[in-house]
């Protein structure tokens, strides 16, 4: 027999649950804490997606506990459920799910992530993975164990019956496997539990750690996310191969309507465009179309304008929401947002948003935190490889008021910066989805939404600094002004007067101090107030009584606070000017606290307490 002959023999195929089975770091099982991380990760992403597309707003809940040698991942929502029949599929079959071909926004894009904890828990600990689901209150739920069949990528059912289970809809699903449970603010199961509840300020997660500590994090809106839809292809990213399959599959007639019903953004005056440009006969059916006629027709897509994808087959985070979610988890001074426009790269649409947070409880020395997202997804691991850590690094930060070591690098300071990329297809480092791919089209997004904040920092540090000098004016004059009016009301015999007056005007604030008179069983009240900057000072004043007030003027909105009752007025004075407000209470009536003003800096204001 001849050598080939032999090495024929030896061939075979290699099942793709094999393949990731000898080489599992690919999937970001290559350490015992990243293990744990990961498997948590893809599951609570296959709970959030599900409930988003049922329109329910997520409820999940994940432990974590230490069984003998091994630690058993629990993780359960209140989604729409797994009818049966899929259930073996989804979680015991690697490369199964139904987002592959759909281009719209989604967490999941391989039909991996679920899939590669069952394997990785199999590898480990030898138990198959249990799972339990309902798909509706009158249902019964019904409950299998699974484990994967390497050889053929194909799931075992080891048991499978129907079951009571006390939640109406939902799917639980619990893993066995080695691993490492650490506590760290960035890279451990709390950590990314933590970035995924800012940037899912919708859903409310729950985990329990194996020493029993219990940490929820709470929702902050009762909003669901812009659902996204599905798009067609566009043919800004199409390559000639896969054109040609497009063309030899279709089920379409003529050429035309497979150009204007195959692609978006395409519409009937393109396609006749295209077909002339490429000396195509658009009635031709697209299947005739040879090798050279592709090729043509690949060029003429070059050659001719079309409109950017729709955008609807994104859901952004939102300005509102980035603010709210680092709200909820951080304690800051000052927050910025951005939204960038949809751009796209290589046909695909994509949008960058960016939030930055600074001050508060951040550590003001090292390096400031890099929250990295895609698709609503925290990126872990692999910060230095990532595209989106190339761009903080581009940025000069000096110029917007932060350090930076060598004049490049991730920048040092009380900050904290969110970057999250939305899109049809994120250009991933490998398959652990660990990183975002340097492409320069959303380098650039990211370079511009990090400018954006940047410079709002760097207006909001500069006028701190003005108010901080002016908190150091203010209490110099505050310190020498006290003993000038001691000393010449000693000197004259007379009463110390109020220095405030005298204060506002060196400072140029916003003066406000109160009048009253008391006549006929009833205190005629005043307030006055007067501006001595040079800039109109738009703000709400307030004033706190123990009753109602009467003859009002002008009128005010007001509020009952159940022991009182909250005056406010909307003012805008302008320099040198003064507004006048009167109103009447009992005589026997508590004082009223100290005027509130609300919109101003406290160190432009004296006389009342600003917030």
């Amino acid at each position: 027999m001849e050598i080939a002959e032999e090495l024929a023999k030896q061939q075979k195929a290699i099942s793709v649950a094999e393949f990731f089975e000898k080489n599992r770091q690919i999937l970001g099982f290559d350490s015992a804490p990243r293990a744990l991380i990961t498997c948590v990760k893809e599951a609570v992403d296959n709970s959030l997606d599900a409930c988003e597309d049922a329109g329910i707003l997520p409820d999940i809940f994940v432990q974590i506990k230490k069984s003998g040698e091994y630690f058993q991942v629990i993780v359960e929502d209140n989604g729409p459920g797994i009818v049966p029949e899929e259930i073996p599929r989804v979680f015991a079959k690697l490369l199964y799910g139904s987002r592959f071909h759909t281009l719209r926004q989604s967490r999941g894009q391989q039909g991996i992530g679920i899939s590669a904890g069952v394997l990785y828990s199999q590898l480990t600990s030898g138990r198959p993975t249990r799972v339990i689901s309902k798909i509706a209150p009158d249902r019964p739920a019904y409950y299998c164990e699974l484990m994967i069949n390497t050889s053929k990528n194909e799931p075992e059912i080891i048991k499978a019956e129907e079951v009571d289970w006390e939640r109406p809809r939902g799917t639980r699903v619990e893993m066995e496997m080695e691993g490492s449970y650490v506590r760290s603010r960035r890279q451990s199961v709390y950590g990314s539990l933590k970035s995924a509840a800012i940037v899912n300020p919708h859903a409310r997660l729950t985990l329990v750690e194996p020493e029993g500590n219990v940490e929820v994090f709470e929702r902050a809106t009762e909003s669901l996310p812009k659902k996204a839809y599905a798009i067609q292809p566009h043919p800004e990213g199409i390559e000639l191969g896969e054109l040609i399959k497009l063309l030899r599959y279709t089920d379409k007639k003529k050429l035309r309507v497979f150009l204007k019903e195959t692609f978006s953004s395409i519409g009937t005056i393109s396609a006749q465009e295209l077909c002339k440009k490429a000396d195509l006969d658009p009635e031709a059916p697209p299947a005739s179309l040879d090798h050279d006629e592709a090729v043509r027709l690949l060029l003429a897509f070059k050659q001719i304008r079309v409109k950017s994808p729709p955008v609807d087959c994104l859901s952004p985070i939102g300005e509102e929401l980035i603010r709210a979610g680092l709200e909820k988890e951080f304690r800051l001074d000052f927050i910025a947002t951005t939204t960038r426009p949809v751009s796209v790269y290589s046909g695909n649409p994509f949008l960058v948003e960016v939030g930055l947070g600074y001050g508060g409880e951040l550590a003001r020395e090292g390096r400031i935190e890099i929250l990295r997202f895609a698709n609503r997804v925290p990126l872990v691991y692999q910060q230095g490889a990532c595209a989106i850590t190339h761009a903080v690094e581009s940025v000069s930060w000096k110029n917007y008021s932060l350090s930076q070591s060598a004049g490049s690098g991730i920048p040092v300071g009380p900050a904290v910066l969110l970057v999250h990329i939305a899109s049809t297809n994120i250009p991933f480092t490998s398959e652990s989805k660990d990183a975002v791919a340097d492409m320069p089209e959303i380098l650039v997004e990211i370079d511009l939404g990090l400018k954006e904040v940047a410079r709002k920092l760097r207006r909001y540090l500069s006028r701190q600094s003005l108010l901080s000098e002016r908190r150091e004016k203010e209490e110099i004059i505050r310190k020498i002004l006290p003993r000038i009016a001691k000393k010449l009301s000693d000197v004259l015999d007379r009463p110390e007067p109020d220095i405030g007056p005298v204060v506002a005007k060196i400072m140029g604030n916003l003066l406000v101090y109160r009048e009253s008179e008391q006549q006929d069983g009833r205190i005629s009240v005043r307030l006055v107030v007067e501006n001595h900057s040079d800039l109109v000072r738009s703000f709400k004043l307030h004033e706190l009584l123990g009753e109602k007030a009467e003859a009002i003027s002008p009128p005010a909105k007001v509020i009952s606070l159940g022991d009182g009752y909250d005056h406010h007025w909307k003012l805008s004075v302008g320099p040198g000017q003064k507004a006048i407000i009167s109103y009447q209470i009992g005589a026997n009536s508590s004082g009223p606290a100290k005027p509130v003003v609300e919109g101003l800096d406290p160190e432009i204001v004296t006389g009342a307490r600003a917030i």
